[in-house]
């Protein structure tokens, strides 16, 4: 089971538990005034007469009904806890446990200067590589925005797997408005802690939810590429995989990302970033050339990636 490190993805069997969470409260700064409440559909039912149970989800969630029209400036994404500043890249080193034992692990996540409209809004894409011991074991594409009131919204995710360096298929996609998939905020503009969790998008057909909420603010923390003051911690978890237990993501401002841990994860992924860096013009080439070809092999191969609009840029 993975979680995205700089994004999001949970993925695991539907199981029937409680829905967490029981006083409403207002969503996080977001300028859309109509609101929803989203939840995971409840599980099909066999000829069987089945007896009521509640549905895991995020809840008591209100996050605002998509609205393309507050996207007035969507693939600039400027907001402190999640910069995506086009060029960019961070690496993340640290230890996880994919079923070989704790073993070194590095994520590689490239912010490129491609676009994708996805639900009627255009997302910057972003391009990460996941090696296991010096062996590519994951590469994605994921897609975001940021809408006017500063929250970053996240629209989905292509991400291939491989094995022994082969690919064996991509069965997390998901990609909103597609295949009954939502998206979500992945980092709202505001740190509130005490509110309810926040859905940072949802898919029942590859039964993904993933939910997050606000534990520090004004924390410390020193990872080898620096110490920082004023950082955000944020606990993200599915209530579709409780056995997963939560990761633990430390956000400092103006950088984004700069740590994560377990807690209660049987992975144990303990990560921290080692370098931020920007790409030269050959270097980010490289990146948009490599992003394309993961974008085309999804809109080739995949039974819903391939109804997505193709990557826009230079």
């Amino acid at each position: 089971m993975r979680r995205s490190t700089f994004s999001l993805l949970t993925v695991g069997p539907l199981l029937v538990v409680s829905g967490c969470g029981t006083t409403p409260s207002a969503p996080p700064a977001s300028p859309s005034p109509s609101s929803t409440s989203r939840v995971a559909p409840a599980p099909s039912t066999s000829a069987t007469v089945q007896p009521a149970v509640a549905v895991p989800t995020c809840g008591p969630v209100h996050i605002p009904a998509l609205d393309p029209r507050v996207f007035s400036q969507p693939t600039k994404i400027t907001g402190q806890w999640m910069p995506l500043v086009p060029g960019t890249r961070m690496v993340m080193e640290g230890r996880a446990n994919r079923g070989g034992g704790v073993l070194p692990h590095r994520i590689t996540f490239t912010v490129t200067d491609l676009t994708k409209v996805i639900d009627g809004v255009p997302n910057l894409v972003t391009w990460d590589v996941d090696t296991d011991k010096n062996t590519v074991s994951e590469a994605e594409l994921a897609f975001f925005a940021q809408d006017d009131g500063g929250n970053v919204w996240n629209f989905g995710e292509y991400p291939e797997e491989y094995k022994g360096g082969k690919f064996s298929g991509a069965p997390s996609t998901w990609i909103a408005g597609l295949s009954r998939a939502e998206a979500g905020i992945q980092v709202p503009a505001k740190v509130q802690l005490g509110t309810p969790e926040v859905l940072q998008g949802s898919s029942p057909d590859v039964e993904f939810l993933d939910c997050a909420k606000d534990v520090k603010a004004a924390d410390k923390t020193c990872v080898p590429l620096g110490c920082y003051d004023q950082v955000r911690v944020v606990d993200e978890r599915s209530p579709l995989a409780p056995d997963s237990g939560v990761q633990r993501k430390s956000y400092a401002p103006g950088i984004g990302n700069v740590r994560v841990e377990a807690v209660g994860d049987p992975e144990g992924e303990t990560l921290v970033l080692v370098e931020r860096t920007t790409l030269s013009p050959a270097e980010l080439a490289k990146a948009r050339e490599e992003t394309r070809k993961l974008d085309q092999h999804g809109r080739a191969t995949h039974p819903i990636y391939k109804n997505s609009a193709p990557l826009q840029g230079p």
